[in-house]
């Protein structure tokens, strides 16, 4: 009886089983999530929901970020991520391909970059799977096509202004004209949410949208004195507290509390965002992601270099549904996040992805260690400005970045790791040259008032050692331990006590590298310093003509003492 009651359940369940849609993967039957990803240039690690993480003082205390923060509590604060290159064009390469930025073809440097069409970029790949694209500001660039991983200029909704990308600029102008510091920021803000109006309208009900907002206020340049003009941040409140690779004096202090005022000015964009997200009923099916493309520009240790102070990003993602006010020590890339929008809009990675994605990381209930494999970390540089050195050519670099250590391969030591210094003897350049000229002396660092206070005071007892440390030749080998020495000043690669570590961690770099298929470790290790890689770039017409004619008077000037002699 029981046998036969078996049979008639089964021939029950396989006639129901026939009429019934066939099962389908859960992923498929999931609302797929909106994503809105706010991608800073020369942002780095600022926001104040940082401050004290770090367990000591750093220029997160100086800083009030109460939107970005509000995001962080709702969401998910990554405490160790960063980039993979520490300037634009290349970390953005990483970024869109989810690749090492080496393995992007001519996407590895920044100017005359070169977009390759066959590698696929999370923005396409999103596209194609249905998803709604738009973008406000600086996707990819300078390179060509222009915000080519992201359909070139074909998604952009800029029509009511770019502003946001000049900040201090305009709003000190603004004031200048007669209005008050409030209304002219709320002109720019007005400017943020008419675009992403425009955008929001050209949706449609029901099809999830990838929205990419990259302002460039904290690029260079901004106006001295608007960190405490239009923020009140009070430069002299920084005495006593600057992080050991930066000079100690109020011009430094100052550019610092300007910069800051500039991430603040994201801050209020991010607030913006958020309000239109929540009065048009969207908040709560869109995935929040805030990021930079690395660190602070126009100081040492900074932009193009992959100590923290380069490579170290701000990661902040609120995911619908998600334990709210986790803070995650597992070390991130930021090529993490190209497989991640992928899974969040159903789409299969390609091959050759370095990054893996942090959809483990956001379901978690957890904070702290969530992957214990994400140990570590590689990043790299190739070139930033194509004249930064004679003949084109590149600073290589290649960091392997642990909890406890940074290692670093300077593959030719040889050369101006920040550019060379031109005719900076033989015709010196005036404070205000440097703060205005990138190409006058050593061009890989961004022009800039601290810039000109280590150039400018390089013969000076306090200054010698910041301009030797920011300009001076470096060892083939570095290494830092990061628990007696953060900001990353006492390189102990010549340090017997070190010798295992550094030995360790040189050949997990290597052996990474060379799985990885790094044209500069192996067997086509000279590409990188070859046509195209080493073509003059496009950058600043005028300012180069400017930085040509000041090489030419140096000619002159040593032809003329020749003569003489």
């Amino acid at each position: 009886m029981k046998c036969c009651l078996a049979l008639l359940a089964s021939l029950f369940v396989f006639l129901l089983a026939d009429r019934l849609p066939a099962a389908v993967p859960a992923q498929a039957t999931e609302t797929r999530w909106n994503i809105l990803f706010v991608f800073v240039d020369d942002w780095g690690r600022y926001a104040s929901v940082y401050q004290g993480l770090d367990g000591r003082p750093t220029l997160n205390d100086f800083i009030h970020t109460p939107n970005i923060d509000r995001v962080a509590r709702e969401g998910v604060l990554f405490r160790n991520a960063y980039v993979q290159n520490p300037t634009c064009t290349p970390s953005r390469s990483a970024l869109m391909s989810g690749r090492h930025f080496f393995n992007t073809g001519q996407g590895a440097i920044t100017d005359n970059a070169v977009w390759d069409p066959s590698i696929p970029s999370y923005p396409l790949m999103l596209r194609d799977a249905g998803y709604t694209l738009g973008k406000s500001h600086k996707v990819w660039s300078p390179g060509t096509l222009r915000d080519a991983p992201f359909g070139g200029g074909q998604y952009a909704f800029e029509r009511h202004g770019s502003r946001a990308s000049r900040f201090s600029k305009e709003v000190t102008a603004m004031v200048e004209a007669g209005l008050s510091v409030e209304a002219a920021r709320q002109q720019i803000l007005n400017e943020v949410r008419g675009n992403f109006d425009d955008f929001l309208a050209s949706t449609r009900p029901g099809q999830p949208w990838h929205y990419f907002f990259g302002p460039t206020n904290t690029h260079r340049f901004w106006t001295k004195g608007s960190g405490k003009a239009i923020w009140g941040l009070d430069p002299d409140s920084l005495k006593g507290r600057m992080p050991a690779f930066l000079p100690d004096v109020h011009e430094v202090r100052e550019d610092i509390a300007d910069y800051l005022g500039e991430c603040m000015a994201v801050d209020a964009y991010v607030g913006m965002l958020l309000k239109r997200l929540e009065e048009t009923g969207q908040s709560e099916n869109t995935l929040i992601v805030l990021s930079g493309d690395h660190g602070m520009p126009g100081v040492p240790s900074g932009k193009s270099n992959l100590y923290d102070h380069g490579v170290a990003v701000a990661l902040i993602v609120r995911t619908p549904g998600g334990t709210p006010g986790r803070i995650v020590d597992d070390l991130i890339v930021l090529s993490d996040l190209a497989p991640t929008f992928m899974e969040v809009g159903g789409v299969t990675p390609p091959d050759g992805l370095y990054g893996r994605s942090l959809m483990p990381q956001l379901r978690s209930a957890r904070s702290g260690i969530i992957d214990r494999t994400r140990d570590h970390i590689i990043t790299g540089r190739e070139r930033h400005v194509a004249i930064a050195r004679e003949g084109n050519l590149p600073y290589p670099m290649r960091s392997l970045r642990t909890r406890d250590h940074v290692y670093i391969r300077n593959f030719e030591a040889d050369r101006w790791p920040g550019g060379s210094p031109f005719t900076l003897e033989v015709l010196p350049p005036t404070f205000a040259e440097l703060e205005t000229n990138h190409y006058i002396a050593h061009p890989d660092m961004d022009a800039g008032p601290t810039k000109a206070w280590v150039v400018t005071n390089r013969h000076d007892p306090m200054g010698k050692r910041f301009y030797e440390a920011a300009f001076g030749k470096r060892p083939v080998e570095e290494l830092y331990d990061l628990k007696s020495d953060p900001d990353q000043v006492r390189n102990l690669a010549n340090d017997p006590a070190y010798a295992e570590t550094k030995n360790r961690m040189s050949a997990q770099l290597i052996k990474t590298l060379i799985e990885a298929k790094d044209p500069r470790v192996t067997g086509d290790r000279n590409t990188f310093d070859l046509p195209p890689f080493v073509g003059v770039g496009t950058l600043a017409p005028r300012a180069l003509k400017r930085a040509e004619r000041a090489v030419q008077a140096a000619k002159r000037e040593i032809e003329l003492e020749q003569l003489i002699r």
